[in-house]
């Protein structure tokens, strides 16, 4: 038999796909994968289900229900003060991750680089790579996460085409400043790079910070393709809405690789969605402050069984760093023994990075009710009083 995709072949089970399956076999408590364990706002969940009943299940438009394509762009009118056209500057997408594809298949040749920051979510490097597009990894470090320029401007080049930028990161939570959009803005502008802006924690930001599209840097908005996402903004990450916004002239082709990839996404899905953009500024706030005291709630636990934990400005997520526990293996054994023995999943940070990884940080997913993020510490802590910590898995 003639061997399948050789890059595809190389590829394991993501690693939040193989921490969640341990959690299932061991009953552990799952602080790994990212999702909630509420289910969303009533009103939006109702919407969805209405919408079924009334006749309009056949295909939407490709790009996406006119009224959900209206409310993005109002979003972003409201929150951000982007003019975004509702109907060419719009495109509907099956979650996130369809539209990070749509997004790059709209924009990368082969042999085009692309600019990456490490660490970084593990769909980027395969995408990029089918793609034929030649990753240039920036790496930020710990603790604080810092954007090193020197390393950041060296990184382009006349064959750099885009930088894929996440803020607020996962697994990290660090929000670039506007201080650090500008000068990135700079760099694109110096060699007239696009870049795909992953930006779907943007409702997700804590302690009083406030989150800043690159697009709305100047000059940024005929480059920028902006992702969201109605999973993380109303916590319904199974319903896979995501829009990209952005200039007419890079959302057609945008619209061109997801008609080859989903064609549509569920009507009555994107009818709810719309609702839930257009949803009080009471909602938007109150998201974020439950979210922020249950990442203070994780974290204070953390700290008091002698985890050291890293500064986690948004999204779901706080990397907690395990070195002072006494344990000699790596993260992934970490990981392994805390899941088989203490009965809590966590991700091992090295699964963000291409190689070379840093080897003693585990990224925790707060978004769980309370009663769970304590039973989670409850568990931890019974552990580490009995367990010894040394070797590996």
């Amino acid at each position: 038999m003639k061997p399948v995709n050789s890059l595809l072949a190389q590829t394991g089970t993501t690693i939040f796909t193989t921490m969640s399956a341990l959690a299932a076999q061991y009953g552990a408590v799952n602080l790994g994968q990212g999702f909630p364990d509420g289910d969303g706002p009533v009103d939006v969940v109702r919407a969805a289900a209405e919408a079924l009943l009334d006749r309009r299940n056949q295909y939407p438009p490709l790009s996406g229900l006119p009224e959900l394509k209206m409310a993005v762009a109002a979003a972003n009118a409201r929150f951000y003060g982007l003019k975004i056209d509702p109907q060419a500057g719009v495109c509907v997408t099956s979650g996130a991750t369809e539209a990070l594809t749509a997004c790059l298949m709209a924009l990368i040749n082969p042999g085009d680089e692309v600019v990456l920051i490490e660490p970084l979510y593990d769909t980027y490097l395969p995408v990029v790579r089918l793609l034929g597009g030649v990753p240039r990894l920036v790496r930020l470090s710990p603790p604080d996460w810092a954007l090193p320029r020197a390393e950041f401007a060296a990184a382009f080049g006349p064959k750099t085409k885009l930088l894929l930028l996440n803020s607020p990161m996962n697994p990290t939570g660090k929000l670039f400043t506007p201080d650090d959009l500008d000068f990135i803005a700079d760099q694109l502008c110096a060699h007239d790079v696009y870049a795909v802006c992953d930006e779907v924690y943007e409702h997700l930001v804590f302690g009083g910070m406030a989150h800043v599209p690159l697009m709305t840097r100047p000059g940024m908005a005929e480059r920028c393709l902006r992702i969201g996402s109605a999973g993380k903004t109303f916590s319904l990450t199974g319903w896979k809405v995501g829009y990209v916004s952005g200039p007419p002239a890079l959302i057609g082709p945008v619209a061109k690789a997801h008609q080859n990839l989903t064609f549509t996404t569920p009507p009555n899905l994107q009818r709810a969605v719309a609702l839930g953009l257009a949803k009080s500024d009471a909602y938007f706030t109150g998201l974020a402050d439950e979210m922020r005291a249950k990442r203070d709630r994780l974290e204070a636990g953390l700290r008091r069984l002698g985890f050291a934990t890293l500064p986690a400005g948004g999204s779901y997520f706080i990397t907690a760093d395990f070195s002072a526990l006494g344990f000699t293996g790596d993260d992934v054994a970490f990981c392994q023994r805390m899941v088989t023995q203490a009965k809590v999943a966590a991700i091992p940070v090295s699964a963000f990075y291409a190689a070379d990884p840093p080897r003693h940080y585990v990224r925790f997913a707060f978004c769980k009710q309370d009663e769970v993020l304590d039973e989670a510490l409850r568990r931890l802590g019974a552990w580490l009083a009995t367990k010894p910590l040394t070797g590996g898995p």
